[in-house]
């Protein structure tokens, strides 16, 4: 606050213009919960606009859109490890991360775990040439960054070349960001206990009964109406989504202060990078594809 005369010092209006102060400093910081809102709801209902439209044109119009955010992704994770001077050879990488979604696509499983595998084997190739010193590290940080962000988002592709796989996709995406929906209301308005303090500070229990209540409910929802499944999968469909999208947020926590980061990117206003919104999808799209393939399988959801 700029100086004022002594003689206004203590006197009504020098009260009033620092509650005026206190009030404009308010509402120009974050929220409780340490994100700007109103921008971040604006990106996600443009996101999830996105998701809907390419799916509802055509499944390759959403594997496209997965592979952008993806690449992204992958970009984000290089750059965030370079803090902890990890360098992870950027080509071979990015090419392979992009050559397993297509094969999870195509080829489901099998196809997924070989691109995976030979994509492993040319980036330990393509770092021993450029020498010895250091190259167990890099290849540890391209291997993780592999298995973190494309292979666990092909679990995301296979459901979605599954027969009405678009409608899988979308219960999917449902229960993890209703997840996010939940915990973050209900940790704002009776936040106390603190889940894991050291990693993440603001992620309640409290959050967490929230998140487990709107996961299953939305969850029995959409295995009911969209896949016509009995309603108790959509249920257990919804627990398992709450655990993997809480450990996928505190994972990703975890990781970033090991880097000594904020935010893995800032991409997304409101929200910060890319892998910061798919930090809770990318661990759940496993547990899904396992539940919607073996639990709603081809016949009841037509």
């Amino acid at each position: 606050m700029p100086d004022l005369p002594p003689a206004l010092e203590g006197s009504r209006l020098h009260r009033r213009i620092q509650r005026a102060l206190e009030v404009a400093r308010r509402s120009k910081s974050p929220g409780r919960a340490g994100r700007n809102l109103p921008a971040a709801i604006g990106v996600g209902v443009g996101l999830g606009a996105a998701i809907i439209l390419s799916l509802w044109w055509r499944p390759e119009a959403f594997l496209a859109l997965v592979t952008v955010a993806i690449v992204i992704g992958m970009w984000e994770m290089v750059q965030a490890v370079r803090h902890g001077r990890v360098l992870v050879p950027v080509v071979p990488t990015m090419v392979g991360g992009v050559v397993m979604l297509q094969c999870a696509y195509a080829g489901g499983p099998r196809a997924l775990t070989l691109s995976f595998t030979l994509t492993v084997v040319v980036v330990v190739v393509w770092r021993a040439l450029l020498g010895i010193r250091d190259a167990l590290r890099d290849v540890a940080g391209a291997t993780l960054t592999l298995a973190y962000v494309p292979l666990l988002a092909s679990f995301c592709i296979m459901l979605l070349a599954q027969p009405l796989g678009e409608l899988r996709v979308i219960t999917f995406i449902a229960v993890t960001v209703f997840s996010d929906i939940g915990g973050y209301a209900v940790g704002v308005l009776k936040g106390k206990h603190p889940m894991a303090p050291s990693i993440s500070p603001k992620k309640s229990w409290e959050g967490f009964a929230g998140s487990l209540a709107t996961c299953t409910a939305v969850g029995a929802l959409c295995t009911s109406w969209l896949l016509a499944a009995p309603w108790w999968t959509g249920v257990l469909l919804g627990a398992g989504a709450c655990v993997t999208a809480t450990v996928g947020d505190l994972c990703e926590s975890v990781i970033k202060r090991d880097l000594g980061i904020k935010d893995m990117g800032h991409v997304l206003p409101g929200h910060g990078g890319i892998m910061d919104r798919l930090d809770s999808l990318l661990l759940t799209a496993p547990m899904c594809w396992l539940v919607l393939t073996y639990l709603v399988p081809a016949g009841a959801a037509g």
